[in-house]
């Protein structure tokens, strides 16, 4: 590269004093930018209403075994799919608009919660509150019929368990059917055990 190409590159090239220098001779101009751009951001906290995370905890049933009677996520899409439609649907057809705000169904993972959550200003809460309560109410109705079909299922092992005891017991003398009947009381037990350890479900939290 000659003198006159190094000549040509560095007057391309803006140096830290003529940046300086540009700044003073314009600072009105980037002062006044910056007040603006500043009133314009406090105007908008301002006039913008605050906003709230509403939140619902469910615990889930569950079953003798330590399981949940139906999946945390079947929860969820029946939520989202289903319930938390009907209850726009209804909003609608009451009141002639849309519901103001959303409601978002979660299950935190490895957990049987399920969370309802709900962003928007203070003065919907008592809305807020009423359509999670009617989602929750939702949840409980389906839970409890699980919960009662699981209850039915082991009062008729149960029965038959017993049933089954009884003929053992009233067949008793042999080594064989001391062990068959020791085995029927054992399995019975775990029965009853299962049908007491069965956990309904549990609202934690309602709209907070």
């Amino acid at each position: 590269m000659n003198n006159n190409q190094e000549r040509a590159g560095y007057s391309d090239e803006i140096s830290l004093v003529d940046l300086a220098t540009t700044f003073v001779r314009r600072r009105r101009v980037f002062y006044l930018s910056f007040l603006v751009i500043t009133l314009l951001s406090i105007v908008y906290v301002l006039i913008t209403p605050a906003k709230y995370e509403y939140v619902s905890l469910i615990q889930l049933a569950e079953d003798g075994k330590g399981d949940y009677v139906e999946a945390p996520g079947t929860v969820v899409a029946n939520l989202e799919n289903r319930w938390i439609p009907e209850q726009r649907a209804s909003f609608v057809e009451a009141h002639e608009r849309g519901l103001p705000f959303e409601v978002q169904a979660t299950n935190p993972k490895d957990t049987g919660l399920i969370r309802l959550t709900t962003e928007t200003t203070e003065e919907q809460s008592e809305l807020v509150s009423e359509i999670h309560t009617k989602l929750i109410t939702n949840v409980k109705e389906r839970q409890q019929q699980l919960i009662k079909t699981a209850r039915d299922t082991l009062d008729k092992r149960i029965a038959s368990q017993a049933a089954v005891v009884e003929a053992l017991q009233a067949m008793e003398g042999s080594e064989n059917t001391a062990s068959a009947l020791s085995s029927a009381i054992q399995m019975q037990a775990e029965l009853e055990s299962d049908k007491d350890a069965l956990k309904p479900t549990e609202v934690l939290v309602t709209s907070r």
